[in-house]
């Protein structure tokens, strides 16, 4: 009997050693249905590994801004964190290419070339140490602004935004004669406060939920940059999960992330009507305009890629996409106001 009782001591002693808590960062504000939704996935997965893998998220950025996330993930203090490509651009230069300035013309052209490519990124993620459950569309980026920008003209010297660590919007701002400032997301709202910053490029519903939404006059709706988030768990911790436990886990994140990609587009729209009920005012870009804008930035981008910023094959495959999409859809956008 004593043998008896000692093996069960053992087994709920090897039990409780194989529990894991993966600890999660994130700058999405408690409160949003962004992070109720994270954490009713955390809630599925507790209950899908009997306890065995917990998920604690610390929402509202209280965990600092990517370079110290990061910092953190690499003693061991954090195991992941939701992102935005910049972040991890240094570990993963390829997670840039969705965000190239003007690249897509529309969410349906993005679309498809994303059901061609987010494996190999997903893919090149993993390779780098980090393990990704998809990539959440966060819509295109708009200029925000508080004076109207209705061309280049308007964008000569003034200070715009660039996240921490993105090389390649610092790059294409200044190709713009803009005036980059590399702030982190965590200080932009009081960037917009200060003056320190005149435009920032946001997607509708990241400005409503940032609170950027308060501090700016304008938008103008060129979609300049397609932004998608994801979350990125360490390798390392991801891997002492058991097999099992490590599908549960891909399983219900995976479709969290791909009900995120369903719902923002919708959200995003709403977004948009929202902040033109704030009494910010929608400001036209000259169509002509546009095509010297993308004119500039592609020679910009694929300098860019020559030297080394990101795989100059899989830039150039992501156009091909694109090039096919519009071909296909030749009539239907030629018919497109």
């Amino acid at each position: 009997m004593n043998k008896f009782l000692i093996t069960l001591l053992a087994l709920a002693i090897a039990g409780t050693a194989s529990a894991a808590t993966l600890k999660i960062a994130t700058v999405t504000p408690e409160g949003s249905q962004w992070m109720k939704d994270m954490r009713e996935s955390a809630k599925a997965i507790k209950e899908r590994t009997s306890g065995r893998v917990q998920i604690k998220y610390y929402g509202g950025g209280v965990m600092g801004n990517d370079t110290k996330v990061l910092g953190k993930i690499r003693i061991g203090a954090l195991q992941g964190g939701a992102f935005t490509p910049a972040a991890l651009s240094d570990i993963y230069p390829d997670l840039n290419i969705y965000g190239m300035p003007l690249v897509f013309d529309s969410e349906e052209e993005a679309a498809y070339v994303r059901e061609r490519l987010d494996g190999k990124l997903q893919e090149g993620l993993e390779a780098a140490g980090f393990i990704n459950f998809g990539f959440a569309s966060g819509g295109f980026a708009i200029v925000m602004s508080n004076t109207p920008v209705k061309g280049l003209d308007d964008l000569k010297g003034k200070r715009v935004w660039v996240p921490e660590g993105d090389s390649i919007s610092y790059a294409s701002m200044e190709a713009l004669s803009l005036a980059p400032v590399t702030l982190p997301l965590t200080d932009v709202l009081t960037g917009l406060q200060t003056g320190l910053i005149d435009i920032v490029a946001m997607s509708p519903i990241g400005a409503l939920v940032l609170q950027w939404h308060t501090k700016i006059k304008y938008i103008t709706e060129i979609p300049l940059v397609y932004t998608v988030g994801f979350m990125a768990i360490d390798k390392r911790a991801f891997n002492k999960l058991s097999d099992a436990d490590q599908q549960v886990v891909r399983d219900v994140m995976q479709e969290t992330y791909r009900s995120f990609d369903r719902v923002n587009l919708e959200e995003n729209h709403k977004a948009r009507d929202a902040l033109l009920n704030t009494g910010i005012e929608s400001v036209p870009f000259d169509a002509e305009e546009v095509a010297r804008l993308r004119e500039r930035l592609l020679e910009s981008n694929r300098q860019l890629g020559e030297d080394g910023a990101f795989t100059m094959a899989l830039y150039d495959e992501m156009l091909g996409y694109v090039q096919e999409y519009r071909e296909d859809n030749s009539e239907v956008t030629a018919g497109a106001p």
